[in-house]
């Protein structure tokens, strides 16, 4: 977990700072992920070249999420939604990433500080599915216990828009 922090630490301090038209770039993206370049260059009247080379760049630094993000699991068949929460013993937790990777119904996993080592979210067809997935998890070597939280609603969907007024550009 210590190395995990590291590199985050580390990532921070090297993420290069957005200016006032990264800022603006990211928000019309925001406002319409699918927009073209021309469409974003006649909205921030900015040449094409120039739209597109700080896409290039945003794209570079790792502005940009994954596009799997924008992909809805339940219109694959897997409606729902749960996080486990997993302890494990510390030094295993490098195998035991590669062991969880390998669950094709984990979403995502975060490493945290607390009494819980990673919060797990699952998605899947049916309750069965789900304390299944959940059996498969407990299975893996090093796993001590999991506690899962079924997704009742999404109350707040995910969202950066609204950091973008707090965001100081670059001068």
């Amino acid at each position: 977990m210590r190395k995990r922090c590291r590199s985050l630490l580390l990532a921070l301090r090297i993420m290069p700072a957005l200016d006032r038209i990264d800022i603006e770039l990211l928000r019309a993206l925001a406002d319409d992920h699918r927009a073209t370049v021309v469409a974003l260059a006649e909205r921030l009247q900015l040449s094409r070249n120039t739209i597109q080379a700080r896409l290039a760049r945003l794209d570079r630094t790792g502005a940009f999420l994954s596009y799997q993000r924008a992909l809805s699991t339940a219109a694959l068949g897997f409606p729902i939604e749960a996080y486990v929460s997993v302890t494990v013993r510390q030094h295993e937790l490098p195998r035991i990433r590669e062991q969880l990777a390998e669950v094709p119904e984990v979403l995502q996993a975060h490493g945290l500080a607390g009494s819980v080592d990673l919060l797990v979210r699952v998605v899947c067809r049916d309750a069965q599915h789900l304390f299944d997935t959940d059996a498969r998890i407990l299975a893996i070597s090093g796993v001590e216990r999991t506690e899962t939280s079924l997704v009742m609603d999404e109350v707040i969907p995910y969202r950066v828009t609204p950091l973008m007024g707090l965001a100081q550009p670059q001068r």
